[in-house]
């Protein structure tokens, strides 16, 4: 496949990207960090500095950029830019309200909700006057296969009643968190992949209680991946998203972009980390030389280069493929990506830490937060082994161009 090239807006926005991650979210980062310190892990109120920088960033048309429909650009064009905003990964998403799990919301409501769900709760998402959440992994079963959910979802005349508890369920400890799309079973005896229903649930409808907070690899984030809840919970039949019995399609067709966004993001961590990993390797003496001008060193250097172009490229080419041919054609190249890009940044970061030395697992460097966010990579949005088993039954059914003969 020939890589498009990229048109000249989209080149512009790259740029001034690259300016307001330099100039802007970047000198913020020290602000943001300080105001979540004396808050403490409980305190889910976002920074003021973040709403400063979505401010700034509306100002430079940096907005909603992840969203064909709303920026014009492809999912190729838009890589870059994300990729960009993994760099802070804390404060340079949600400053281009293009963070997860909002932006999946977001695609999900605008390829299936209705004009009232779309006028209601995509809006304002769009706007980035919300957050939201989704509500698919429990606690109780291995959500990897989602039709293992067990949450119920009963129909009682013109409502639904949800019963049912999920957890890691990212963002809902926000206090912005306006809305849930929760994932359960409509009927368990119909098909395998027709047994799911999603809904719309309001955060504030009786019977939805946030239980507790989860670290991840004990870092406490500000929006939080709590266990959540649902007892007795009733909405209207009309907060069906799409069709009852469409929920494993649906989920389907929200993981595919938004497994792809966390790939150009991680590449931006990757990046990040191997600049750190540079500057650090040029300024330290150890043995009476520079790190730098050591071979084992040299070495790691190379290889986190050879490791982020490679990861990148199977990006990249995921992301042609969906412009040129959809997320169903592109779902193995996904799943290659979903491995591969994890696994090279959290490669990459785990050298730059070597070379900080102590620094390196310390709040002083971003590197532990931006490991233990990358290595978590390799669970949500399903683990690797689950990506693996697709790809490799790919490979199984395809015929070769070239039998693979072998002569004695």
């Amino acid at each position: 496949m020939t890589m498009p090239a990229p048109s000249d807006r989209a080149v512009e926005l790259r740029e001034r990207m690259v300016e307001f991650l330099r100039d802007h979210v970047l000198p913020s980062e020290a602000r943001y960090v300080s105001y979540r310190r004396a808050a403490g892990p409980d305190d889910h109120v976002v920074p003021p500095v973040v709403e400063e920088l979505k401010e700034t960033a509306r100002k430079l048309g940096l907005w909603n950029l992840f969203l064909p429909s709303e920026s014009g650009l492809t999912q190729l064009e838009y890589a870059p830019i994300a990729e960009l905003s993994g760099w802070s990964n804390d404060l340079a998403p949600e400053a281009i309200n293009c963070q997860a799990p909002d932006t999946g919301n977001m695609e999900l409501l605008h390829l299936l909700g209705t004009d009232e769900q779309k006028e209601q709760w995509l809006r304002p998402l769009l706007d980035g006057q919300i957050r939201s959440s989704f509500a698919m992994t429990e606690p109780d079963v291995a959500s990897s296969d989602a039709t293992n959910i067990s949450t119920r979802i009963v129909r009682d005349g013109d409502e639904y009643v949800i019963n049912g508890r999920k957890w890691w369920i990212s963002g809902a400890s926000d206090p912005r968190c306006a809305i849930f799309i929760v994932m359960g079973k409509t009927d368990p005896d119909a098909p395998t992949h027709r047994q799911q229903t999603m809904v719309l649930v309001p955060r504030d409808t009786p019977g939805v209680t946030v239980v507790r907070d989860h670290t991840v690899l004990g870092h406490w984030d500000q929006h939080g991946h709590p266990e959540v809840e649902f007892r007795d919970v009733r909405v209207p039949v009309s907060n069906v998203i799409g069709e009852e019995g469409g929920g494993f399609a649906a989920a389907q067709a929200r993981l595919g972009p938004g497994r792809i966004h966390h790939c150009m993001r991680a590449l931006g961590a990757a990046e990040r980390a191997l600049a750190l990993l540079v500057a650090r390797a040029q300024s330290r003496v150890a043995f009476g030389s520079r790190l730098s001008d050591q071979g084992v060193v040299q070495e790691q250097i190379a290889e986190s280069r050879l490791e982020i172009e490679q990861a990148r490229a199977i990006c990249h080419l995921a992301c042609a493929t969906i412009d040129e041919s959809g997320n169903k054609a592109a779902r193995n190249l996904v799943a290659m990506a979903k491995v591969a890009v994890p696994r090279a940044a959290t490669r990459v970061i785990d050298r730059a830490i070597q070379v900080h030395g102590a620094a390196g697992v310390s709040e002083t460097t971003p590197l532990a937060w931006m490991y233990s966010w990358h290595r978590a990579m390799r669970l949500f949005d399903g683990p690797d082994e689950v990506h693996l088993r697709s790809i490799a039954r790919a490979e199984l059914r395809t015929e070769p161009v070239v039998p693979p003969a072998w002569n004695v």
